[in-house]
């Protein structure tokens, strides 16, 4: 068992008091209280364990309610986190309500959801607090029954005292328990104890979900609420110069048209301020089909936008520069710089041993550069917020992933103390990065403050995929250096993109050769880019992963048996510092997904490929089953191994893992973003190809390496394999090899129907 200090200050403890009709509130900010020790910080716990923070209520009658307050897009945290409080509790799960938090920043350290970090950050905050609750309803049957504490047992929600045979439930000792003072230490189950963890349940909302109970902010309503759609510039590089609001004005339902600006002059952006035009008009009326009627018809001027600059805080409290360039850009002219780029020296971020010596004493070079392109979010639900900001309140309500960080945006732009402001939560209909960039609950909260009534606004999807965050364009090189026996000298990648580089200088295969070398560049650009599911690895994954597919090849040595042979040595004598990854964790995912596969008995007619790769905190392997029928490839299986330490909802980790992989799969063939001249090639589903039902593989298996580690990430880590996986097996169905995504575009080029 672990034994866990609960010291709690005042901040950490809020609240313990009695319910007027029986029951107990617990209020925690476990993150503030819990400080681990000197080498948890170091090894499992970063600075980001600082970030969840949860709140039970239990019942005269048992019920167990956690107010959730990580906002919830699919990722099914709203499960998973109170089964972690459940299980440490010891109730019984049928009793356990869930329901959102909103947004308290004084209950709350931080109400975040992204980079895969919930489950990881509250493993321990969230099984303490269960446990600590738990610890105070023991201490008040104690009391009631004159008994000793230790002799006490719970299970499902039920105390007992077995020598004496009294029995209580928890909702009967609540509100004694809540006048227990907090224990100072509670003990954590082992792993081989847990009921609940490592138990599938069902997502706590999908009854709602499924009979279209209110739970999204597009089904908010409230009296006198108006509808509003916003116009912006047609293209990137341009600005608001003028419009005719008399265009519009005689129209039906239309009330006020005006323009709005998200930012004032002196005002330093937070990380998740990027948004794409500070400028918009926006249409006021008495219901969405009016004004997105007056939308069509709003005669507007636009104007090239000069050359800005502006401050940001970056993670970490750190202050840069950004500039957005003037210009219309092109992705034809993309592709021409970047390629210039891949001439040019790069910026060293990694050097071990004499990696330009090695290359130079090489009996041969192996050189490869890959590319891919800009990518659009397209969530399922529209980009939309409802705000009602009247006098000095202000009440926003809709889907971010950020809270805490579009706060600030809302006091400087309503000039309005954030302690009058509520931001509520809504469920995300999908986010993955780009919810948490929320200008438009910004772009809302201003139109009520002018209106000063209630406003409901809805982005079209043009407006989301026109003026979106984008996935940024990356290219990446990668030189392999071999000597006449076919061994392996030296590796050098070099990686950029617009307008950031993709690289992580200390993955996999850094620290596994002798002579390395990383290096990475970036172009600046005015097309709005942020994070897009497992953001950087992504694009990096496919590349590096498709490299060594083909170094092994040349090298004459098995796929899988190359990886294992690089972390061998990473394991055994690793090169340099820094190194990311635990060769051995990473090792065991490949291993896994070679048996699970049958990698050694291959099936005729059937051509696969394998990836493996380390983010979030996570390892995935994943081998990818491909056929040629009727002249088109078709994935007809997918086996994944994934190192995610213990697992919380088995059936919905899997989900999960299999929503990545198909969603993967999609964006390898197809997914792709162009530009002309500013302007955006795409603006609806019409034109932006996505993977349909009838091109997702009949079977995925997604399998969990069982080393009872502390969970790690799970949203993103079995996204960025896949590419790679796709294409290496695409190489052995066609005999060539994909240098550039999408992948469907050159398949066409083959005469193979897509």
């Amino acid at each position: 068992m672990t034994t866990v200090n609960t010291k709690l200050d005042r901040r950490s403890f809020l609240k313990v008091s009695a319910l007027a009709g029986g029951g107990m509130v617990l209020s925690f900010s476990w993150l503030a209280g819990c400080k681990p020790t000197a080498k948890e910080e170091l090894l499992a716990m970063p600075k980001e364990w600082f970030e969840l923070n949860s709140y039970v209520k239990i019942g005269e009658n048992g019920a167990v309610t956690l107010y959730s307050a990580n906002p919830e897009f699919g990722s099914n945290v709203k499960t998973s986190m109170p089964m972690m409080l459940a299980e440490e509790l010891d109730t019984d799960w049928k009793m356990v309500m869930v329901e959102q938090a909103d947004f308290y920043p004084e209950r709350y350290n931080r109400q975040f959801t992204g980079g895969s970090q919930g489950i990881r950050q509250g493993w321990k905050p969230l099984r303490t607090a269960g446990a600590t609750a738990r610890a105070m309803l023991v201490a008040a049957a104690a009391q009631t029954w004159n008994v000793p504490a230790s002799e006490i047992t719970t299970s499902a929600g039920t105390l007992e005292h077995k020598a004496s045979g009294k029995k209580a439930g928890y909702g009967e000792m609540a509100s004694l328990a809540a006048t227990m003072e907090v224990p100072e230490e509670v003990t954590l189950k082992e792993i081989k104890d847990f009921k609940i963890i490592g138990n599938s349940k069902k997502n706590v909302d999908s009854q709602k979900i499924v009979t279209g109970k209110p739970l999204f902010a597009l089904d908010h309503k409230v009296e006198g609420m108006k509808y509003a759609a916003i116009v912006h510039p047609p293209a990137f590089g341009m600005k608001l110069k003028s419009f005719d609001k008399s265009s519009v004005s005689g129209m039906p339902g239309i009330q006020e048209v005006f323009s709005i600006s998200l930012f004032k002059d002196d005002y330093q952006r937070n990380f998740f301020d990027t948004t794409t035009y500070p400028e918009i008009v926006a249409i006021v009326g008495n219901s969405t089909w009016e004004v997105m009627q007056a939308k069509k018809t709003l005669v507007a001027e636009w104007e090239n936008a000069p050359e800005s600059k502006f401050e940001m805080a970056g993670w970490g409290g750190n202050t840069s520069t950004v500039t957005v360039p003037s210009g219309l850009e092109n992705s034809s002219r993309h592709k021409e710089r970047m390629a210039e780029y891949v001439q040019k020296s790069g910026s060293v971020l990694r050097r071990d041993g004499d990696p330009e010596g090695a290359f130079k004493k090489a009996a041969r070079v192996i050189e490869r550069t890959y590319s891919a392109p800009f990518l659009a979010h397209n969530t399922m639900e529209p980009m939309n917020s409802f705000a009602d900001v009247r006098g000095d309140n202000a009440v926003v309500y809709g889907p971010t992933q950020a809270p805490e960080s579009i706060m600030g945006t809302l006091v400087q732009a309503l000039g309005i103390p954030k302690e009058n402001i509520q931001i509520n939560l809504a469920r995300m209909g999908g986010g993955f990065g780009r919810r948490a960039y929320s200008h438009h609950m910004v772009e809302a909260a201003l139109i009520s403050q002018k209106i000063q009534a209630p406003v409901k606004m809805v982005y079209t999807r043009e407006d989301d995929m026109t003026a979106g965050v984008y996935r940024p364009t990356y290219s990446a090189t990668y030189r392999a250096a071999l000597d006449e026996n076919n061994n392996l000298l030296a590796f050098h990648v070099k990686a950029g993109g617009i307008p950031e580089t993709p690289l992580h200088a200390n993955r996999f295969p850094a620290g596994a050769i002798d002579n390395y070398l990383a290096e990475g560049w970036d172009i600046p650009s005015n097309i709005t880019i942020g994070a897009f599911r497992a953001p950087r690895s992504n694009f990096i994954a496919g590349a590096e992963q498709s490299f060594l597919d083909e170094l092994a090849e040349e090298m004459g040595k098995d796929p899988i048996e190359f990886r294992l042979e690089l972390l061998k040595k990473a394991e055994t004598n690793p090169v340099g510092k820094d190194n990311d990854y635990v060769p051995k964790r990473y090792a065991s995912v490949l291993e896994l997904v070679r048996e699970k596969s049958s990698w050694n008995s291959p099936q005729p007619n059937v051509s696969r490929g394998v990836s493996a790769y380390f983010c979030h905190n996570s390892y995935v392997a994943e081998v990818v089953d491909l056929v040629i029928k009727d002249n088109q490839p078709v994935v007809e299986a997918v086996y994944a191994a994934v190192d995610c330490g213990v697992v919380i909802n088995p059936d919905a980790a899997a989900n999960m893992g299999e929503g990545a992989i198909v969603d993967g799969i999609g964006n390898a063939f197809f997914g792709e973003m162009a530009f002309e001249n500013g302007v955006p090639t795409k603006t609806n589903f019409d034109k932006y190809r996505m993977i349909r039902h009838k091109e997702a593989p009949k079977k995925i298996e997604v399998h969990f390496v069982d080393n009872k580690e502390d969970p790690t990430g799970l949203g993103e880590p079995l996204f960025p394999p896949v590419f790679a996986a796709v294409a290496n097996s695409l190489y052995k169905a066609t005999g060539k090899r994909y240098y550039e995504q999408p992948f469907a575009p050159q398949l066409e080029m083959q005469n193979l129907k897509m």
